[in-house]
């Protein structure tokens, strides 16, 4: 059979010689053009362009003015793989103006470096309820009910070796490095327990003499005390003022996800896998804690983002001389820092006697649910059968859930709207305004439900409104304020607080009638005086941001004019930098009416 397609042909020889022309005046094997490839180039030309840089709107290797596909084919750098897909931009336009509306304006750096920083407060906050929802019915199913009262008062002592030791370690150790000896110090505590609790509560009979449930109880209150102050003392000392309001915000509704995924945990797995198998991950969690920190120290180290953090800046540790005691001088001598410890910790004693109804009000209705059997190892005891601890725990399970979903609500869509709508002056007055009035509806509605709903609202407004706008406190203070001082309010004083709401549940723990009656009492006394309180740190915080006073630090550099701020605006507080001394007597014949007009001249004259 003969060749078809014969390439000595005449045909093949004038195909041939049309190839060649074609490729001497257009510089490739084809010219011919069909609407398909324009159709092609075109769309080529608008993924590729679209206000991109440099590129001209066209793929790199591409000339614009060719219509060939052959240029576009075989340059290597074509598809550029790191070129936005057409739809980013409006998608991360929308996301930004809705992060803008919800928390205030914050460039995309920021916010990356915000969402970073929450890596380990997500964890951090994640792992404290998972093991706060196990912690009182470890120690009702181990030691009793009747003696949480007592264990948190025990708690003050633990705090107070525990807060002792890491004002030691601040004078002597890279503040960033105590997230990872405290971290991995949790992770071998919370596993050990872990472990021993697996024969632990295979006995049902209560005890107190039982170590294990007390060990574990002041465990917990030390860490969650521990390692949040550590947190938020090293995000105070790395925000600056003008991002506060809107990073605080963003931090807490980030974090609040682990809030709720903790007691998820423990409302699913608990009566599922046992108590034992869910606190060792609780432990794991101080891991995440550590890796988190580790991460953001490395890229961005411990300075505020306008000095251009790097990790050498964490090697500061504070003035030698300064001692374990320089906190609690600091709270001494400053009134302010006593305002802040009013904020951060009386309101505690409301929520340890709603908190202890609430538990007393639960420990009836299981017991009736689930009653002991005769036989078992509970009978004739005041101890929780089995299921009812089970029961007990995913109840309280719930209760984290249901607070934190709360708080995360409106953490992620209030908390910094509304700090930035009203300001602080008049955010702080908001949650001891409401602890008055949720402690009146418990005193009025003294029910499992309606205490549970009280619970829930004292707690999530204290992490989600609370917790923030006192952490903004902390701005006009000196580092020792802001690590020391700090570190005694919100460990010791803290759990000092709890003490004093324990010993009222304590002298009132035979009725839950008797409790609710005299408890409540005691709550609206403290929530009045909050709320005066609030009032008064309002007003200091703007006069210190305006005058530029440092509580606790060198004030030798301001105006004549505001040299003595302090003296004029705290309660009876006088600060004399030059001989560093502090009283609290005013000058005879001085009324506050006359204060007040000399403060007003003082603003008048600045002004001008």
């Amino acid at each position: 059979m003969s060749d078809p397609f014969p390439m000595s042909s005449p045909a093949a020889k004038a195909l041939e010689d049309s190839v060649s022309s074609s490729k001497r005046s257009s510089g490739s094997w084809s010219s011919m053009k069909s609407k398909v490839s324009e159709s092609v180039s075109d769309i080529i030309k608008q993924v590729g362009g679209g206000g991109g840089g440099g590129g001209g709107g066209t793929f790199e290797g591409v000339d614009s003015d060719s219509d060939s596909e052959g240029n576009y084919l075989t340059t290597p750098d074509a598809f550029d793989i790191d070129r936005p897909l057409p739809f980013l931009p409006s998608l991360l336009s929308r996301l930004t103006s809705l992060f803008h509306f919800l928390y205030g304006p914050l460039s995309t750096s920021e916010i990356l470096r915000a969402l970073r920083l929450s890596v380990p407060l997500f964890f951090l906050i994640g792992s404290y309820w998972l093991l706060r929802s196990l912690k009182d019915p470890v120690i009702t199913a181990i030691c009793g009910v009747q003696v949480i009262p007592r264990a948190k008062m025990l708690s003050v002592i633990v705090v107070l070796c525990v807060v002792t030791i890491y004002n030691y370690l601040l004078d002597r150790v890279p503040r960033h490095l105590l997230f990872y000896y405290f971290g991995v110090f949790y992770f071998f505590l919370f596993s050990g327990i872990a472990w021993l609790l697996r024969g632990e509560l295979e006995d049902a009979v209560p005890d107190e003499g039982r170590l294990l449930g007390w060990v574990s109880y002041c465990c917990i209150e030390s860490f969650g005390s521990l390692m949040v102050s550590l947190f938020w003392s090293f995000t105070n000392s790395i925000t600056l003022p003008s991002t506060q309001k809107s990073t605080y915000g963003f931090l807490t509704a980030v974090a609040q996800i682990g809030s709720i995924l903790g007691p998820t945990l423990v409302t699913f797995c608990a009566p599922r896998y046992g108590i034992p198998l869910v606190y060792a991950i609780g432990g794991f969690g101080m891991l995440g804690i550590v890796g988190g920190m580790h991460n953001y120290i490395s890229i961005y180290g411990c300075k505020p983002v306008n000095e251009g953090g790097t990790s050498e800046g964490c090697n500061e540790r504070e003035k030698k001389g300064a001692g374990v005691m320089e906190g609690v001088r600091l709270f001494a001598e400053h009134n302010y820092v006593k305002g802040i410890f009013a904020i951060s910790c009386l309101f505690m004693v409301e929520v340890t006697i709603v908190d202890y109804t609430m538990k007393v009000l639960a420990k009836e209705y299981f017991d009736e649910m689930y009653p002991c059997e005769e036989g078992e190892s509970c009978w004739g005891g005041n101890g929780l059968s089995i299921e009812g601890s089970k029961a007990f725990a995913s109840f309280m399970g719930i209760f984290g859930q249901s607070t934190n979903t709360l708080s995360f609500l409106f953490s992620f869509l209030g908390t910094s709207f509304v700090i930035r709508s009203l300001g602080l002056r008049l955010t702080l007055l908001l949650f001891p305004s409401m602890c008055l009035g949720v402690i009146l509806v418990v005193r009025t509605f003294p029910d499992l439900w309606v205490v549970f709903g009280a619970m829930m609202m004292l707690k999530g407004f204290s992490y989600a409104l609370n917790n923030p706008t006192k952490e903004i406190l902390y701005q006009p203070t000196s580092q020792g304020v802001k690590y020391k001082s700090k570190s005694w309010i919100d460990i010791f004083g803290a759990r000092g607080s709890k003490a004093l709401g324990s010993i009222v549940t304590d002298a009132f723990k035979d009725s839950a009638e008797n409790l609710v009656a005299n408890g409540s009492l005691v709550a609206i006394a403290v929530a009045s005086f909050l709320i005066f309180n609030a009032r008064y740190m309002g007003r200091q915080y703007d006069e210190y941001m305006e005058s530029g006073y440092v509580v606790g630090g060198d004030n030798s550099g301001l105006l004549d004019g505001y040299a003595g701020v302090e003296g004029g605006i705290e309660m009876g507080g006088v600060e004399d930098d030059e001989d560093d001394t502090a009283c609290g007597v005013e000058e005879e014949g001085q009324s506050e009416v006359e204060d007040d007009e000399e403060d007003e001249e003082d603003e008048e004259e600045e002004e001008e």
